[in-house]
């Protein structure tokens, strides 16, 4: 990834939106001959959206300087983007209206620390835009047990899960969990294109580990919102855990956490055990945990 985002950042999400449909599932009729290409055509995108082929090629050249909003619905309608793919193609079609860099470090404000404060029987914890970690409860630091041995400064949610042998373990489903990081850090690099520090992270991530460098060429975007994933933590074993995300009014560029548990079972009585193994019940101090700019 460059220092910033350019114009293969747009070009290869579209190409690779365009080869996930195909011309039937688009409606259009069946084409003569062998495609050499997968999925649909510039020519078809273009037929769909109700744009000429060279409105559409300019588009996915990165030529984006007079693209209205009504062509990039249409777009997206073509290539049947969901609300997240379709939020991430405005942002890279107009990334001189993304918000400044500010020099300001990104801190959790001083009500979430206490609100995690006050949150004592699951996990929970603050990312900020480049998953960096703001704060967290007790539990949580319990529960990722490797992010003691770290400077605060380096706490990140991608660093740790490719980078450390330990995620790998934790997340009984590594790979899924570890495409959804990649997601959202496309995600946010689409709204953040001019933040070195997260292109940084992206080439770190992608020197150190094969599993990013692949995944992050396929531009998938994921914005996380609610479920559950199953985990093996070397403390309390097997558990299973839901989460709920939040993004807090006034902090759009942060993302609240929280995990649930099903009351009785056995991996409320795992957290349980977690929890009274844990003798420090505070959160991440924001000046060590934020350190982190704009």
């Amino acid at each position: 990834m460059s220092q910033y985002v350019s114009e293969p950042d747009i070009r290869d999400f579209l190409r690779t939106r365009r080869a996930r449909v195909t011309p039937e599932q688009a409606g259009l009729p069946p084409h003569p001959g062998v495609r050499r290409v997968p999925g649909l055509r510039r020519e078809e995108v273009a037929q769909l959206a109700g744009v000429s082929v060279d409105y559409y090629i300019r588009l996915e050249r990165g030529r984006t300087t007079r693209v209205s909003a009504s062509v990039l619905d249409a777009v997206a309608r073509a290539l049947q983007l969901d609300d997240t793919e379709r939020s991430h193609l405005f942002a890279l079609a107009a990334p001189a209206l993304q918000r400044p860099q500010a020099g300001a470090a990104q801190r959790a404000r001083p009500g979430l620390l206490r609100a995690l404060e006050n949150i004592a029987d699951v996990p929970a914890l603050l990312l900020g835009h480049r998953l960096d970690v703001l704060a967290t409860n007790h539990l949580a630091r319990a529960f990722y047990r490797d992010f003691e041995g770290l400077p605060g400064g380096e706490w990140n949610m991608a660093r740790y899960m490719f980078l450390d042998a330990a995620a790998r373990d934790l997340y009984a489903d590594w790979p899924g969990t570890a495409r959804e990081i990649v997601g959202m850090l496309h995600l946010y690099a689409s709204h953040h294109p001019r933040d070195p520090r997260l292109a940084r992270l992206v080439g770190e991530l992608s020197a150190g580990d094969r599993d990013f460098r692949g995944w992050w060429a396929e531009h998938d975007v994921y914005q996380p919102k609610h479920g559950s994933k199953r985990y093996h933590h070397p403390l309390v074993g097997d558990l299973t855990l839901g989460f709920e995300a939040f993004t807090p009014i006034g902090d759009p560029d942060q993302t609240l956490g929280l995990y649930t548990v099903e009351p009785g079972s056995p991996s409320e009585n795992a957290l349980r055990m977690l929890a009274s193994w844990t003798a420090d019940n505070t959160h991440i101090q924001p000046e060590k945990a934020a350190g982190h700019e704009h």
